[in-house]
């Protein structure tokens, strides 16, 4: 399975790593290499994270990260990450559109 990031997604994980990286650089390598082998394991595994509350969809699911959440969708060969969200964040809509 092939796994295709959004341009969003890169730029929210860029955001996130330096905003960690502010009070602890460390910190912000270590989130970026544990996120990226969460979503590598959506290669053989891409329905494991569970579906997203907010669109009851089984197409549209996330992973959990620390305090943040990895969204994305299944298709057929292929999972698009498409946004990474603090977990206390709402999920606006438009980023999960196509």
């Amino acid at each position: 399975m092939k796994i295709i990031w959004s341009p969003l997604a890169i730029d929210r994980v860029s955001e996130i790593a330096e905003y960690i990286a502010q009070d602890k650089p460390s910190a912000a390598k270590k989130w970026i290499e544990a996120l990226f082998s969460k979503v590598g394991q959506l290669q053989s595994a891409p329905e494991m994270g569970r579906a997203v509350p907010e669109i009851r969809s089984g197409q549209f699911r996330e992973l959990i990260c620390g305090n943040y959440r990895i969204i994305y969708r299944v298709e057929k060969k292929q999972v698009s990450i498409l946004t990474i969200r603090h977990g206390r964040q709402i999920l606006p809509m438009d980023e999960i559109k196509a």
